[in-house]
């Protein structure tokens, strides 16, 4: 089955305080947003609904990676928008998820999306557990019978005729979606909920969503090294630029030393081995290939598996070429392939003071480090 992701981000909620949205507010370094589309990677195509005001904010920050979508005058006409740009389009389930849930972990996704192969509809909660009152003026003013009451949650998964139909004939003003299905006389598969799930509504959120991803940050370290031989040439292919020289390097494919230490420090960070592993040079397809390719296939890797890269760093070891002259336009190159602002990636140069096969101008060596941040 085809599954669409819609996340509703359009509101311009001020109970969260701060000087903006609280969807834009940064979370460990990230806005809120980049960590809950983070959550979704390899679920299906994402369709963010954003303030016609944020259009341009969201274009910077996801670069293409998701559908951005201009939201309505309220959640229920947000919702009814990503709705109608997916008609046709062959997605047959949806799961609607709001945008300051940053949290949301994979297991409740994968919760919602098996109940969606026997239900037409279904959603993540928790049963109260909590005593519940009614109050007025600061006093107690009675008790409320807490059996059969649960806590909702997102994302709500939908067939996506089923969803689409009840929000054309719904009047409006829902809460969420599972209440404009149920007016349509479809009933709800509840599935299971977490605590750390949490929707960040008001300023002391953002410490306790702080305090649950402190607790739960998965940093790893990635290490690559490649090497390769001149051959006769006037140029090399160094981090995805062309450099004049007086020879070329030698390689099955456009033997981007530079580029495949990178690529492997990625794959190595996710232990899925090497280049080789996803790319044989038995294989005649790769003969002459573009660099480029295996690096783009690890970063998606990467994001498939729900890690974002932090930074990288790449040492060529050369005598000659100089690198210096061309090492911001090859940081631009990793930058425009990998999805990562120029600030996270270094590209620099040593020598090893004339020694071995690289002091006698052989070949080039490269030495590459990735971090990646599960999201």
């Amino acid at each position: 089955m085809d599954t669409a992701v819609i996340i509703v981000a359009a509101g311009r909620g001020t109970r969260a305080g701060g000087d903006a949205p609280k969807q834009w507010q940064l979370l460990a370094g990230q806005p809120v947003l980049a960590h809950t589309v983070a959550r979704f990677a390899g679920v299906g195509r994402i369709i963010v609904v954003l303030h016609p005001e944020d259009m341009a904010r969201g274009v910077a920050l996801f670069r293409g990676a998701v559908v951005l979508c201009a939201g309505g005058q309220t959640r229920d006409g947000s919702v009814r928008n990503a709705l109608e740009m997916l008609e046709g389009s062959g997605v047959t389930r949806v799961l609607i998820h709001d945008g300051a849930r940053p949290l949301v972990s994979r297991a409740v996704i994968e919760g919602v999306l098996s109940a969606l192969d026997t239900h037409r509809a279904a959603a993540p909660a928790l049963a109260v557990s909590d005593a519940l009152w009614i109050g007025s003026n600061g006093q107690v003013t009675g008790t409320q019978d807490r059996s059969n009451l649960w806590r909702a949650q997102t994302p709500q998964g939908f067939d996506f005729d089923t969803i689409l139909a009840a929000h054309r004939t719904h009047p409006g003003g829902a809460a969420d979606d599972v209440e404009v299905v149920r007016a349509a006389g479809v009933d709800v598969a509840i599935t299971p909920g977490s605590e750390d799930n949490l929707k960040i509504t008001y300023p002391a959120d953002f410490a306790r969503a702080e305090r649950i991803l402190g607790t739960k940050m998965d940093i790893r370290l990635g290490h690559g090294y490649d090497v390769h031989a001149f051959e006769d040439g006037d140029h090399v292919i160094l981090c995805g630029v062309r450099v004049p020289h007086s020879a070329a390097l030698k390689g099955h494919s456009d033997a981007d030393v530079g580029m495949h230490a990178l690529t492997d420090a990625i794959y190595g960070a996710l232990a899925e081995g090497d280049i080789g592993r996803h790319f044989p040079p038995s294989d005649p397809q790769w003969k002459g290939a573009a660099s480029e390719i295996f690096l783009d296939h690890a970063a998606k890797l990467a994001e498939a598996r729900g890690f974002r890269i932090g930074n990288v760093d790449v040492t060529l070891i050369c005598e000659q070429p100089k690198i210096g002259p061309h090492a911001s336009a090859m940081a631009q190159e990793l930058a425009r392939i990998i999805g990562l602002e120029p600030g996270r990636i270094s590209v620099k140069a040593t020598t090893s003071e004339r020694l071995g096969f690289t002091g006698r101008e052989e070949g080039i060596a490269a030495i590459a480090t990735a971090t990646l941040i599960a999201e």
